[in-house]
């Protein structure tokens, strides 16, 4: 019987037909013993008891300016266009000495007086359940190394992504979706490695949804599902006998459970996103019914339905190329540019914490509002912000972390951390922890060493828990 590879790899398209292809998973590794699994993608016990089961992980690609966000600076209006009184560091390539007020004002909200900018009415809304990090940290003042740290916690290497770690250290919860999956219109400036799974088996991979229309290519099968079944039950039975005798070699298998997990998909998946389900309210809260956040807003509502559904780490990129419409990175215009990013995920991002809560979610799913790093208390060029490794902000919401919570600061001029340094290895650290993951004890070896999401750094940042 002849077996069209279209047929059986029909869901391959965009990332889908080939997640489980890879080597078996190192149970050792793990923090195991015994044999591993056949299935790589089989729910496993965490270390310990989890407050998260899922990540829903929103990604602002280019660079937030936290002096124009969540991390106010009184004195930036008061010196404006007068140089900063501060010794610089040599990092600032293009960038100048002269301080740059904030075009936006800010005002406190909830109970425990948050400052939040006019640019984000809506999140200022549900500040009581957030966690803000006014004194996140990292290595590198280039775009693609900086993504790479916070995605990968290596800045050049290659090194498997943190949703592929976190697949790889839980397996999947729902056995017909993948169980790591970037919702991506434009591809990232860093590439696909921002969920790739580079040395760890194929099967952790994210599975990437570029178009929000038609968001799995090709998925329903030339042929009947019966017709389907009694072919993958062939060539089941073959591959079996075939590695009978080649126990050690686990290609096989994982190429076996790719096109398991494609035939499911067929059944699952289109109801998974099928947006058309949700009502008229829901695409109010998400922003839907708005031009300027309708795009975004379809991303968080998706994440969503796939969170509900036991998808277990969900990357929601904002518009992380530099050609993209939703790249945060102003050197120039930054009051029109950061105003154009913020009402288009303001509302949709808001809706998704108050989505979640309201169905009962939020508690055991961890939400990440991440930025590669911050912008520079001082002006580039006539209305611009240079890029800001060394203090920035972030914040997280539900899965065991503390609401209505502020953690760390930075000094008058948003430029040093003056209290409680969070370095993105802790915060992979933190992350880990809360869905009952040892960071310590998550490894995987590699070309003779052990290897993990944290290299040889990061604490678990326990004053963010609840």
């Amino acid at each position: 019987m002849t077996i069209s590879r279209r047929q059986l790899l029909s869901s391959a398209a965009h990332g889908f037909g080939m997640l489980a292809l890879g080597a078996l998973m190192n149970d050792r590794a793990y923090g195991g013993e015994g044999p591993a699994p056949i299935d790589p993608l089989a729910p496993k016990k965490p270390h310990f008891a989890a407050k998260a089961k899922r990540v829903i992980f929103l990604f602002m690609g280019g660079g937030v300016s936290h002096v124009d966000t969540f991390d106010p600076k009184p004195l930036l209006a008061e010196y404006d266009g007068k140089d900063i009184p501060l010794t610089l560091d040599g990092h600032l390539r293009q960038g100048g000495r002269k301080v740059f007020a904030s075009p936006w004002t800010f005002q406190k909200y909830g109970r425990i007086g948050m400052d939040v900018s006019t640019l984000f009415p809506e999140v200022a809304g549900i500040s009581d359940d957030l966690c803000f990090i006014r004194s996140m940290a990292c290595d590198n003042i280039d775009h693609n190394s900086a993504t790479f740290q916070l995605t990968t916690g290596e800045q050049t290497f290659s090194r498997p992504s943190m949703g592929s770690w976190v697949l790889y250290g839980l397996g999947s919860e729902n056995r017909n979706l993948p169980g790591f999956i970037s919702i991506a219109p434009t591809l990232p400036q860093p590439g696909t490695r921002c969920w790739g799974s580079s040395f760890l088996p194929a099967a952790y991979q994210g599975a990437r949804v570029k178009d929000m229309k038609h968001p799995i290519a090709d998925l329903d099968g030339a042929l009947a599902r019966d017709e389907q079944r009694s072919q993958l039950d062939l060539i089941g039975a073959r591959g079996k006998r075939h590695a009978g005798a080649r126990e050690a070699d686990s290609r096989l298998d994982a190429r076996l459970a790719s096109f398991e997990l494609a035939f499911r998909m067929q059944k699952e998946a289109p109801d998974a996103f099928d947006l058309t389900q949700e009502s008229k309210a829901t695409e109010e809260l998400y922003g839907i019914d708005k031009k300027e956040s309708a795009e975004f807003g379809r991303q968080c509502l998706l994440a969503r339905r796939l969170a509900e559904r036991g998808v277990r780490f969900i990357h929601v990129d904002c518009g992380s190329d530099a050609s993209s419409v939703g790249h945060w990175d102003q050197h120039g215009k930054i009051k029109e540019g950061h105003t154009r990013n913020a009402k288009r995920t303001d509302k949709p991002v808001a809706g998704l914490i108050k989505d979640l809560k309201q169905r009962g979610l939020l508690d055991d799913t961890l939400v990440v509002w991440a930025t590669e790093f911050g912008r520079t208390p001082t002006r580039q060029g006539p209305d611009g912000r240079e890029h800001h490794p060394h203090a920035f902000t972030m914040w997280m919401a539900g899965g065991g972390v503390k609401r209505g919570h502020i953690h760390g600061a930075t000094d008058e001029w948003g430029w040093n951390i003056t209290q409680d340094r969070v370095h993105i290895h802790d915060l992979h650290a933190t992350i880990l922890h809360l869905l009952g993951l040892d960071h310590e004890r998550l490894t995987y070896r590699f070309s003779g060493r052990d290897y993990r999401l944290t290299d040889v750094h990061g604490h678990v940042v326990k004053a963010l828990l609840a």
